[in-house]
């Protein structure tokens, strides 16, 4: 009531409702509100913006409990090109984002997938 619906606390506060409902197995809750917190923060912020990745990721965690990993692949990828290019490949979220991208592959059993993004050039 007090705040506008696309304001930065009010898309806190959902998100954290969302984080809430996720908790209680409130899956489609969880789904419900992180998408519209992902839709706003992708519409007002820029793609690289922290708060716009942030919502990305809840939103592939959200994904992947329902069983769709595909979806929840297809943004931990976005979010991973998205951190390389603006944070570096050295980077605390870029590395957390990388180690999430490798479990979902491995739990795909897409481990040549996994391995690629984890194996180095010496």
């Amino acid at each position: 009531r007090i705040l506008p619906s696309e304001h930065p606390d009010t898309l806190t506060a959902m998100n954290n409702l969302a984080t809430t409902y996720h908790a209680l197995g409130r899956l489609e809750e969880a789904l419900a509100l992180e998408e519209k917190v992902y839709e706003v923060r992708k519409r007002i912020l820029p793609s690289e913006h922290p708060d716009t990745l942030t919502a990305m990721n809840n939103l592939a965690s959200i994904y992947y409990d329902p069983g769709c990993p595909e979806e929840a692949l297809a943004l931990l990828k976005q979010e991973y090109e998205v951190r390389r290019r603006h944070q570096g490949e050295a980077h605390p979220a870029t590395m957390r984002v990388l180690n999430q991208l490798v479990a979902v592959y491995m739990d795909l059993d897409r481990y040549s997938d996994a391995l690629a993004l984890i194996l180095v050039d010496p």
